[in-house]
């Protein structure tokens, strides 16, 4: 007598995944609306005296273990590392979003340009952005962070370059395969421009993917910044910022002094786990792809 295997419905187990998939998204939901409310509300709590500041000694150079006075404790400047973790928030958000934007407004357009024109520009560009996305992205950010210096938009600068590629290829590929679309030949016939056969009719036939992307590469963007952090880059020294503080607590980890570590570094994988989770939701909610189960 043989054994077979009970088969679920095709259709019964692709609606479990993506009932999964959307929990998992709605978790990252939460998790990365929970951050933009500190990140957006922090100022308001240190200036009502319910925050300290993340920048000004409140002790003696002494670790402060958590508990009573300070929740999380304190670092061996005397820092609050309560308030540095969520203003933590704070910084990581403002770079992240001008990085991700700035190599979207950057990508976007030249990866519609380069896929309808075709030709000449089209090869230049690809060799271009083959050879940005061929340089390991942390490598370049340290060195575009030593060229332009400190601070929020040279951080966001610094973390951009590495990203552009990923939009270019992306809508250059579908730009490609949709401007042969009967559609678009018909908008050629009818004597529309270049511009407005880019903006009306390719662009949103293509952007659909973009908004996993803009997630995915934020979330890789925070552990950049962290990176950069780490190494005395990206953000002036004194800043609350998740990585730099990770630095500051590395020579305090072989004594015991394990709060000024532990609450940045959870800060920091908290924030990446739930955009990756948004990121994962979106792209199986936009493009669900069927698998074969065995």
């Amino acid at each position: 007598m043989t054994l077979t295997r009970l088969r679920l419905p095709k259709s019964l187990r692709l609606s479990e995944r993506r009932s999964l998939s959307m929990q998992l998204m709605l978790v990252g939901i939460v998790i990365t609306v929970s951050f933009i409310i500190v990140a957006l509300l922090a100022s308001t709590f240190q200036a009502w005296g319910w925050l300290q500041d993340p920048t000004a000694s409140l002790i003696n150079p002494i670790h402060e273990p958590p508990g009573g006075k300070y929740w999380f404790g304190t670092n061996r400047q005397g820092y609050d590392v309560f308030s540095r973790t969520l203003f933590g928030s704070q910084a990581a958000l403002q770079v992240v979003i001008l990085a991700t934007t700035l190599s979207l407004i950057i990508g976007v357009p030249l990866g519609l340009v380069s896929g309808y024109l075709g030709g000449n520009l089209d090869r230049a560009l690809l060799f271009l952005m083959d050879t940005i996305y061929t340089l390991p992205g942390f490598l370049l950010s340290v060195t575009l962070a030593f060229v332009v210096g400190r601070g929020v938009l040279n951080a966001a600068i610094a973390l951009s370059i590495s990203y552009i590629p990923q939009y270019f290829r992306v809508v250059r590929n579908h730009t490609t395969s949709v401007k042969n679309e009967l559609f678009i030949e018909a908008a050629q016939a009818m004597g529309a421009s270049t511009k407005t056969v880019l903006s009306r009719y390719l662009f949103l036939n293509v952007i659909q993917s973009v908004p996993v992307i803009f997630t995915l590469n934020a979330a890789d963007a925070i552990l950049l910044l962290g990176g950069l952090g780490f190494l005395g880059l990206g953000l002036p020294e004194q800043t609350p910022e998740w990585g730099h503080d990770l630095r500051q607590a590395l020579d305090a980890l072989p004594t015991g002094i394990w709060w000024t570590a532990l609450f940045p570094g959870l800060a920091m994988t908290l924030m990446v786990v739930g955009l990756s989770l948004v990121g994962e939701g979106l792209s199986e909610f936009i493009n669900p792809r069927w698998r074969r189960e065995n």
